[in-house]
């Protein structure tokens, strides 16, 4: 981004009116419980780290008696104490009554699977007595944890109460059939001959399956297929599992959670919990005694266990709800251009609204132009971008900025062709405004005389030529055109027919021939019988130019009736429903508030947004979640972090994932993610990719600069993104002002096509910003135990508004290893305000104000 990018910003004014408006907020969020609220805890399951003695058991703390009984723990930190509530719940109050030895330093935590955690409250100054703490959050289950005792006792709680309310639909029951029985079953081990696997799972109470007298064991069961699983039944002989796991997994390689304990009480245990699996195993790792694991029967049973979730889509007229219109030839070209330009109006400024908009057009002949706003999708609905055919131009300007085009934000076009009237479209964006599989019949002009700094083009052709003017970078990938012409710091070309040569720095070209693996982005369109189906583009490997021009892009298609499609207002339990029933999810456009985790854990499932659908995680939770499994794709997304700190935003792959999904990776189209501007927001780290073979098509993960709820200590943000798996590829990587490492890759054989980025505009002081002894922090980390990286194409650059004086040391910080190999980097220091000492490592630079030079280039590392 330019500076000029926040030249409307009284910059002392907006920090002190940043920070009242933390203040207020984070009073805000601490509000009564409502009167509606309800004791959940009482009666319920609880559990403990530890136990004083047999008259202090958790149970004790949920018992509802406040002054005779009570739970107490050993005499160490840390320790905690947690309670099932049986179901999700949201959250507003818990009350803590205490003994006299109590936590001075504790936090009140939820989960939905007893694994991850999410702090609600913490505090480091606990009073002791009845504490009643008003928090927001949701969860099943909720524990205090304690890390410093106020005595040299343990912790000692008379009550534990959590009060919330379930709400929500009537949950379907879970089925009582056993889905297990007489299945086919292996184990680690087995004693003898007479206690096999298949003994656990044949229905009789009088055989048993019974391990090695070692740590740890397993006994796995194949459901046959994919199913919901929503509750394990145990029955134990005497010699129980005292820790142990509750697993799934689609493949039988790559397992999930979905329960664990480390105080399992044997005799028989009634496990209520979600996913959707063909393989149930029980992983033991600790044994309540000598013998070995003892299991008479398993039973698995299935069903949703959530929400209904409704019928399917009408496949000729799905609802898509009132954020969407759907234009067809025979609809008025008045009245389809009114539309156009009323949207338009209202979407032009909006930059920090919640209004969401897509217009998308049937197969068919358009005599209308479109403007194309903030938050706006427009799109053809053919299985061509040649069979949307709009007579006019389908474009972004920044007229409303004096032709500065630096904050021309989140939106799209796809899937359609476009005649402009004046011979030539313009597209003047900056991050986040992708052109995909579109066929514009002249030139293409991508600014509108002012500054811009996108930006990604794909799948698409332009007859003539392609001006890039003042961009200061740009990804083209699988494009094709007559002609290209101009350059600023950093253009990159990959797999473009007619590409200029390459010639960086001077013009500043890379240019890749060959796209080494890629999909396109899932899209929406309408089949010759007038059906809505999503099209799920195939893998291409070393490809060049785009999918449609010689024919039918090669790939699959879902019917609409396969998608749950949501609306704002939409619960989390059932969007998890709906995909533990198997379904895809189709958001249409808005602004979804959220209280817990999407959890995508089905192999090939598409999660797709339309006209910017925007994710809210409210409690701090991790918003989706993508298990190790194959092919997911998730497109069109803004993920936007909320007031309550987030660990991460989104996960693809559970940490120390290792299938290979070579021949179908997960992949990320348009994915965005935010920290401030909208409000107060904060994340600590936007994405983070666990799985190996990845394919992200099209990034941006911001920390705001500009508009509501920015500041050095308002909008916190560590990292963007961080990349754990081997083999992931990126192609327009864009990743600005986070506080520290702003890109982190520990996996190998990763590959970078485009990299963008800024360095945070406000760090105080230099003391603010050092990473140990190092002055600043890195914007492209390659871990040092990484033996293979390639990147193409990198910029990276630095305004340090409230100090000039301020130094990062060196923007890409690599392994100097033979397989580590970076092409084309650029630094900038815009304006001279701030300095980068070194492009990559110590070489090159530095650029500055105590420097003559404000850009520097390096063409190879090493």
């Amino acid at each position: 981004m330019h500076p000029l990018r926040s030249s409307g910003r009284t910059r002392l004014g907006l920090v002190i009116a940043a920070l009242v408006g933390l203040v207020v907020s984070g009073l805000a969020v601490i509000t009564p419980a409502a009167a509606a609220d309800t004791l959940l805890s009482q009666g319920k399951a609880a559990t403990a780290s530890s136990a004083e003695g047999a008259g202090y058991s958790a149970a004790a703390a949920v018992d509802g008696n406040l002054t005779g009984t009570r739970w107490a723990s050993a005499a160490s930190d840390p320790q905690w104490l947690q309670v099932d509530l049986g179901a999700t719940a949201t959250i507003g109050q818990v009350v803590l009554t205490w003994e006299a030895a109590y936590g001075k330093a504790f936090k009140i935590q939820t989960s939905a699977n007893a694994t991850t955690w999410t702090d609600v409250y913490s505090t480091s100054t606990g009073t002791g007595g009845t504490q009643t703490l008003n928090i927001t959050g949701s969860g099943r289950y909720v524990r205090m944890y304690g890390t410093a005792r106020a005595t040299g006792y343990g912790y000692s709680l008379w009550e534990f109460q959590v009060y919330g309310t379930t709400g929500g639909p009537t949950p379907e029951p879970c089925g009582t059939t056993n889905a297990a029985q007489g299945r086919p079953a292996s184990a680690s081990s087995v004693e003898n001959a007479g206690t096999p696997a298949s003994a656990a799972f044949d229905g009789n109470a009088g055989t048993r399956w019974s391990s090695a007298y070692s740590d740890p064991q397993w006994l796995r069961v194949d459901l046959g297929s994919a199913q919901p699983v929503c509750q394990v039944v145990l029955t134990w002989e005497a010699a129980y599992g005292k820790a142990f796991k509750i697993q799934t997994s689609a493949d039988d390689s790559t397992w999930t959670d979905v329960y664990s304990t480390t105080t399992g009480t044997g005799g028989t245990q009634t496990l209520n919990v979600t996913g959707t699996a063909r393989y149930v195993r029980i992983y033991g790792t600790a044994r309540s005694s000598g013998y070995g694991y003892s299991l008479w029967e398993v039973q698995v049973r299935t069903g949703t266990g959530g929400p209904d979730i409704g019928p399917d889509p009408d496949p000729l007229n799905p609802d898509l709800g009132p954020n969407v219109s759907v234009f067809s030839p025979s609809t008025p070209a008045a009245t389809i251009q009114n539309r156009l330009n009323m949207v338009f109006a209202q979407q032009e400024e909006n930059q920090f609204g919640t209004e969401r908009y897509a217009l998308l057009f049937k197969p068919g002949r358009y005599d209308v132009g479109a403007r194309v706003g903030y938050y706006t999708q427009v799109a053809g609905l053919g299985m061509s971008p040649n069979d949307v055919d709009i007579r006019g131009p389908v474009m972004a300007d920044a007229r409303w900025f004096n032709g500065n085009a630096t904050q021309n934000f989140w939106r799209n076009v796809e899937n359609l062709s476009a005649t402009p009237n004046e011979g030539y479209n313009r597209w003047a964006v900056s991050q986040a405004a992708s052109m995909r599989r579109v066929h514009i019949h002249g030139d293409l002009q991508l600014d509108d005389g002012g500054w811009s700094s996108g930006g990604f083009l794909a799948d698409s052709k332009v007859t003539g030529q392609v001006r890039s003017g003042s961009q200061q970078q740009w990804l083209n990938r699988n494009t094709n055109w007559s002609s290209w012409s101009g350059s600023v710091w950093n253009m990159v070309f990959a797999g473009s027919l007619n590409a200029p040569p390459p010639s960086f720095p001077n013009p500043s070209h890379t240019v890749v021939a060959d796209v080494p693996v890629v999909r396109e982005k899932p899209y929406l369109y309408v089949d010759g019988g007038g059906r809505f189906n999503v099209s799920v583009p195939a893998i291409r490997r070393n490809s060049r130019g785009t999918t449609w021009e010689n024919g039918t892009s090669p790939g699959s298609a879902l019917s609409i009736t396969s998608f749950y499609i949501a609306k704002p207002g939409v619960s989390v339990a059932t969007l998890n429903a709906a995909l533990a029933k198997g379904k895809n999810l189709l958001f249409t456009p808005g602004v979804y508030h959220l209280n817990d985790t999407i959890r995508v854990t089905r192999p090939d499932t598409v999660v797709l947004g339309l006209g910017l659908a925007t994710l809210v995680p409210d409690t701090g939770a991790t918003t989706i979640s993508v298990a190790d499994v194959d092919g997911v794709k998730v497109a069109g997304l803004l993920i936007d972090a909320s007031p309550v700190n987030s660990a991460t935003l989104m996960e693809v792959g559970p940490p120390g994932s290792a299938a290979d999904h070579a021949a179908n990776p997960t992949s990320l189209h348009d994915v965005y993610f935010r920290i401030g501007g909208a409000h107060i927001g904060r994340a600590t780290t936007s994405l983070v990719i666990n799985s190996d073979d990845v394919i992200a098509d099209h990034l941006w993960a911001w920390r705001g600069d500009h508009g509501e709820g920015v500041g050095w200590t308002v909008n916190t943000a560590d990292t963007g993104v961080i990349v754990n798996g081997d083999d992931v590829t990126t192609y327009g990587l864009f990743v600005e002002h986070y506080q520290k490492h702003e890109l982190i890759w520990n996996g190998n054989g990763g590959r970078t096509y485009m990299f963008q980025n800024e360095r945070p505009y406000d760090p105080p002081n230099q003391a603010a910003y050092m990473n140990g002894s190092t002055r600043g922090y890195a914007a492209y980390k390659v871990a040092d135990s990484v033996t293979t990286h390639e990147a193409w194409g990198l910029g990276s650059y630095c305004l340090f508004l409230e100090d000039a004086n301020i130094v990062a040391e060196r923007s890409f910080e690599v392994p100097d290893k033979p397989g580590v190999k970076f092409h084309n980097m650029v630094i900038v220091s815009l304006g001279s305000l701030g300095t980068i000492n070194h492009v990559i490592n110590n070489r090159g630079g530095p650029v500055g104000p105590n420097s003559d030079k404000t850009i520097d280039y390096l063409v190879s590392y090493p």
